[in-house]
């Protein structure tokens, strides 16, 4: 029996992730009781609340926050983890949302407004930049066309405005949506995602369809 196998059926990386959101949700209910439930929201300064830095990405203000994040999640994730490997799919969510909370509360900071940051769409949004840059058609079109790094570049970091004009909004966290789009644009071009061939079985027919 490949145990590797049955374990990686067994247990879907995108399915673990939105348990782990419905789970630390309902932990904020109970701590609402106590008025602690903002406890584990991102705020300047970063090292006054060192563990916010991971706990932020995964708490949501109220349902109708949790939800549309969750949904996104699971459309997004569940095409990627088939193409990758669970710790390189956790590693990639935490790390982008990390990042994309630090960049949200910075820029507030910078702004002159005190910021606190929550939520999980800051990850989620990099998984659908990553989507958007590292599938097989974006591949061939690149293949195809020579165009110099900083155009590039460019082109993603435009996408990245379009896409998160799109999402404004009261309380958004736009700075956030857009980092984790360009994060998800450039690491789908580099495709870090993609599974060691010694690891995972190709494909049939080769590395095509391949993130």
């Amino acid at each position: 029996m490949d145990r590797a196998g049955s374990t990686a059926q067994a247990s879907s990386p995108t399915t673990v992730l939105i348990g782990v959101l419905v789970v630390v949700f309902l932990f904020q209910e109970l701590l609402g009781v106590f008025g602690v439930s903002f406890a584990f929201a991102l705020a300047w300064p970063l090292s006054e609340n060192p563990w916010t830095l991971v706990t932020s990405v995964f708490v949501h203000r109220r349902i109708m926050h949790l939800v549309p994040n969750a949904l996104f999640l699971f459309v997004i994730g569940i095409i990627l983890e088939r193409r990758t490997e669970p710790w390189r799919f956790y590693a990639f969510f935490v790390v982008v949302g990390v990042i994309a909370g630090v960049l949200e509360v910075t820029v507030g900071q910078v702004l002159g407004g005190p910021v606190a940051v929550l939520g999980a769409s800051g990850a989620v949004f990099g998984l659908l930049g990553y989507i958007l840059s590292g599938n097989p058609i974006t591949d061939a079109v690149a293949d195809r066309i020579s165009v110099d790094p900083r155009v590039a570049i460019l082109v993603m970091i435009g996408v990245a405005l379009a896409i998160t004009w799109l999402t404004r909004g009261r309380q958004v966290a736009l700075v956030a949506h857009f980092t984790g789009l360009v994060l998800g644009l450039l690491a789908g071009r580099a495709h870090v995602l993609r599974a060691e061939q010694s690891t995972r079985s190709p494909p049939r027919g080769g590395r095509r369809g391949q993130f």
